[in-house]
């Protein structure tokens, strides 16, 4: 059963239980889907409106590409299960002789590999996909800011939550040139990707937030009622 099929409370049954898959690198992806979908809606809400006709034709270029990253997001969901497999099997490879030693290193070295190149794929997807929230947040109905803002954390949520997922793996490698290579092209992802969802971020909030005069509009919060 596919991401795309599993129905969501299944989906998160599943998440919790007590089996290695779907875990921390499938609900990353997942949280990337989240994002995207916002995005669209945002696109949704934004399109034929005569106040952005100007920004229509781009608009439905983005609409086409977040289309292709909710799909992209869900297939490395399941990828990410299917890569695990064959990792759990290496580490389970027999090792008395030194042929058996020499090529479950072998297989443990490229199921390592392939384990952490999904996360990584997860991570530029998600960066990706914060250059058409950056567009949405700029262009896009003003009515729909505080979802791009949701969705920008989702995505945040997709890189970081990918990144453990590539350390997870890489920190097992033999191979430190492999190992280096990976970790130092996830961190740049995961450093330009929550930079660029910061600064998303800061400008819808600063976007939406009431502003107010502290000392004019003071607050007894003790005599509040939030019933």
């Amino acid at each position: 059963m596919t991401a795309k099929e599993t129905k969501l409370n299944d989906y998160l049954e599943k998440l919790g239980a007590k089996e290695s898959v779907p875990g921390g690198g499938g609900a990353s992806a997942l949280a990337g889907a989240y994002g995207v979908s916002l995005g669209l809606m945002v696109v949704s809400f934004t399109s034929g409106k005569k106040k952005y006709a100007d920004f229509e034709p781009r608009l439905q270029a983005i609409k086409e590409k977040l289309e292709k990253l909710r799909v992209r997001f869900l297939e490395l969901s399941d990828e990410d299960e299917k890569v695990f497999y064959p990792l759990s099997q290496a580490y389970g490879l027999p090792e008395e002789t030194v042929e058996e030693k020499d090529y479950k290193e072998t297989t443990l070295e490229t199921c390592l590999s392939a384990a952490s190149m999904t996360p990584i794929k997860i991570m530029e997807c998600a960066c990706e996909a914060l250059n058409y929230m950056q567009e949405l947040a700029d262009n896009g109905s003003k009515l729909m800011l505080s979802d791009v803002g949701v969705g920008v954390s989702f995505l945040n949520t997709a890189l970081q939550g990918a990144v453990m997922n590539v350390y997870i793996n890489t920190k097992m490698m033999k191979n430190r040139n492999r190992m280096i290579e990976l970790n130092e092209y996830a961190y740049k992802l995961l450093s330009d990707g929550k930079s660029r969802a910061r600064l998303i971020y800061e400008q819808v909030e600063t976007a939406i937030k009431p502003s107010y005069d502290a000392e004019k509009d003071k607050i007894t919060r003790n005599k509040v009622d939030f019933s």
